[in-house]
């Protein structure tokens, strides 16, 4: 069995603690985790590593957000994985900060990365890993909030989080994701 675990965020050192990047965060942690280290590749960073007799390969699309769904279509084809056996990692403003809630499918919620990733695959029937990162933002200021840089206090919150996310990613490759789902978005 074969995944691919995609982060969005975007490249670059000005986006590096940004509430935007958290899937690279979590793609990060989730290749520590299982003693993988990324390397530059096509349309993104890639990392490989086995977990329970499972292949994970993680990417961090070069992309940049809004063009997420060509490096995400590029390694789906590349390692002949199925759409269901794909797992988008993405920051939520539609969730407090630090909930997490995996999904089968659904629409792009106003989310850029989602919408070119359900143009480019031509479905919104894939897994996702919603991670909330808060909506504490003036009215047409959404723009600097998703890209300002994490608070210490929401950094508080977050760390912990990340963790709980690895181990939901790890759940979703082994169990599936409905029971991950019913062990883990409740929480």
């Amino acid at each position: 069995m074969k995944y691919l675990i995609a982060g969005l965020g975007n490249i670059g050192v000005e986006y590096a603690n940004t509430r935007h990047n958290i899937g690279f965060v979590v793609c990060d942690a989730l290749a520590r985790d299982l003693g993988a280290s990324f390397v530059v590749d096509r349309h993104a960073s890639r990392a490989e590593a086995r977990f329970k007799g499972r292949t994970l390969v993680m990417i961090k699309p070069s992309t940049y957000m809004n063009l997420s769904g060509k490096a995400v279509k590029y390694w789906l084809e590349k390692e002949k994985i199925p759409i269901e056996n794909l797992l988008v990692v993405v920051d939520d403003i539609a969730l407090p900060t630090g909930s997490l809630r995996m999904k089968q499918k659904g629409s792009d919620a106003g989310h850029n990365g989602l919408t070119d990733l359900i143009l480019k695959l031509n479905t919104n029937e894939f897994p996702r890993l919603r991670i909330g990162i808060g909506d504490n933002f003036r009215k047409g200021m959404q723009v600097e909030y998703v890209l300002g840089q994490w608070s210490r206090e929401e950094e508080k919150v977050m760390i912990p989080r990340v963790e709980i996310a690895v181990d939901m990613i790890k759940s979703y490759v082994t169990v599936g994701i409905e029971r991950t789902m019913t062990a883990y978005n409740k929480k």
